[in-house]
């Protein structure tokens, strides 16, 4: 019968209670050596740790600053030349601010009055009596010196239509017009005669009659002169409403 051994595991054979060392780690259990170049040798399926060189790996505060302060110019000229490309847009097509030249739509407008004048509505409906029209100058009233190239009055008469003054009132067609616009006692003349205008042009008044160069003075105008219709006034503030 063989007796006991005593100590450890025979010679050659492992000590299944002795601690195994850690991956990459030398026989004795201490850690792995660095390379001459400051790198840890890598462990097992494992990319190795780069040399610590002292060279950045993320962008500077500086370089963020200074991008930052790029994006933000270039959002500002986009910005305004978004708007100035939409204002060109806008004033051409759409809308467009007037100043009013004279006494000769008093009380309605007064001079130094600032208006909105759309310029898109007879390209959806035609011209309508009692209409606010801006157009531009016609050649029988020539502009003299620092006189606006365009003007602004009422539609009168249509197309097709009489206009002639009787008693100090207009009739269209042989039928007194209605014009509740005008201050009360204005007197309207000088169109003695029934005038009819022809097509694609209308006759146009100023509301102070006693004060205007209008189709008295130059004839029908017209349509296709016709910048726009004056709709709201907007200047001074405290006279700010629709026309």
């Amino acid at each position: 019968m063989s007796e006991p051994t005593v100590g450890g595991p025979p010679l050659g054979e492992a000590d299944p209670f002795r601690p195994r060392a850690a991956p990459g780690a030398s026989g004795d259990g201490s850690a792995p050596e660095r390379a001459s170049n400051g790198a840890v040798p890598p462990l097992p399926g494992r990319e190795p740790t780069p040399p610590d060189d002292g060279a950045p790996h993320v962008v500077t505060r500086r370089h963020r600053r200074r991008a930052s302060r790029r994006r933000n110019v270039i959002e500002w000229v986009l910005v305004i030349v978004g708007a100035i490309l939409v204002a060109v847009l806008v004033r051409t097509f759409l809308v467009q601010a007037f100043r009013i030249p004279s006494e000769s739509m008093s009380p309605t407008l007064e001079k130094g009055d600032r208006v909105i004048v759309n310029r898109l509505s007879y390209k959806l409906h035609d011209v309508n009596r009692g209409d606010i029209v801006v157009f531009s100058r016609p050649p029988g009233l020539p502009a003299g010196a620092d006189q606006p190239e365009d003007l602004i009055k009422r539609v009168i008469a249509l197309p097709g239509e009489t206009v002639q003054t009787k008693d100090g009132s207009i009739y269209i067609d042989n039928r007194k017009l209605n014009e509740p616009y005008l201050p009360k006692g204005t007197s309207s003349r000088d169109i003695d005669t029934p005038v009819t205008v022809p097509a694609g042009h209308v006759w146009v008044m100023g509301d102070n009659r006693a004060n205007s160069a209008d189709s008295r003075v130059f004839g029908p105008i017209d349509t296709d002169t016709i910048v726009g219709r004056a709709f709201l006034r907007i200047w001074p503030l405290n006279r700010l409403g629709t026309l």
